[in-house]
């Protein structure tokens, strides 16, 4: 089996500014504190001879490694972000970084947010813009019926609530 895989969709580039806050602060963490710690530790590991069964030359290099991608990955990605409005202009429909409450068949009722693919996060509720439930749901008023095409089957939701801004 070949390492070939189909290239991924292109994720959307907008991004909230506390999530842009968040990458930024995670970048600068790892180029001025992590990477230089990782240095050291490599340093001291190499320093200690026979590099070919030394377990901790190996891992340096391999964590060195990984935090050597992730900035690279966190450079580019920046770059092309933008910060999208706190608000769009018509605060009744769903948009980007909207708190939206839905209910489902069942009459449970879920609370998410609409944020960027950089900064999804399931224990906040946060769900990115990219997803089936946040595609279907996008522009959709209070009362609105609507359904989206989710991993587990066809559900179908009513909106319940919309708001802008922190919770």
């Amino acid at each position: 089996m070949g390492r070939w895989r189909p290239p991924q969709a292109a994720s959307t580039a907008l991004i909230t500014r506390t999530g842009h806050d968040r990458l930024k602060a995670e970048l600068d963490h790892l180029w001025r504190e992590r990477r230089p710690e990782v240095v050291r530790a490599l340093a001291a590991a190499a320093a200690e001879g026979d590099r070919s069964e030394n377990a901790e030359y190996t891992y340096r290099k391999k964590q060195l490694g990984e935090i050597d991608r992730r900035v690279r990955y966190l450079g580019k990605r920046l770059e092309s972000l933008k910060i999208a409005p706190e608000a769009p202009t018509d605060r009744g429909a769903i948009y980007f970084g909207a708190w939206i409450t839905l209910e489902d068949e069942r009459g449970n009722e879920q609370r998410y947010r609409i944020v960027g693919p950089d900064e999804t996060d399931a224990a906040l509720s946060w769900i990115s813009i990219d997803s089936p439930l946040a595609r279907a749901a996008l522009k959709k008023r209070v009362d609105d019926e609507f359904a989206a095409e989710l991993p587990g089957g066809r559900a179908i939701f009513v909106v319940v609530d919309i708001r802008y801004g922190e919770a």
